[in-house]
């Protein structure tokens, strides 16, 4: 399994921006469908956006309908990293945010945010946005 570490978390008020980012232990390929997903203080885990890469340099993301035009998903294959960019933050994008790594065809309409179906994840990094 691909190890996988968070980092850039952190405190910032509502309007604000942050950039996640998601270290992997080996080659991010084609082979992976790769998420990020939060889980709010008693809340159940929620998938926030996701993506593949096909051949080329083609990628399918995938966003929450909540995060949609605020977030973008991307992912370096060279430096086997993958980013969250996070603009126009609300206090509820409050959560733990944890990056997440499946097979390739999880990457699909109907699966990419089901937390089951991803098989490696980060320890988390907390995001707080404050009104």
């Amino acid at each position: 399994q691909v190890q996988l570490v968070e980092s850039g978390g952190g405190s910032v008020q509502a309007g604000g921006s942050l950039r996640l980012s998601c270290a992997a232990s080996r080659y991010m390929s084609s082979s992976y469908c790769m998420g990020w997903f939060r889980q709010a203080s008693g809340k159940t885990r929620e998938g926030v956006a996701a993506i593949k890469t096909a051949g080329g340099s083609t990628t399918y993301t995938y966003y929450a309908d909540s995060v949609q035009d605020r977030f973008t998903i991307s992912q370096d294959n060279a430096k086997n990293t993958l980013y969250l960019q996070m603009n126009s933050l609300k206090p509820e994008d409050t959560a733990m945010y944890y990056c997440a790594a499946a097979p390739r065809d999880v990457c699909a309409f109907n699966s990419w945010s089901l937390a089951s179906r991803f098989v490696s994840w980060g320890q988390g990094t907390q995001v707080t946005v404050s009104s």
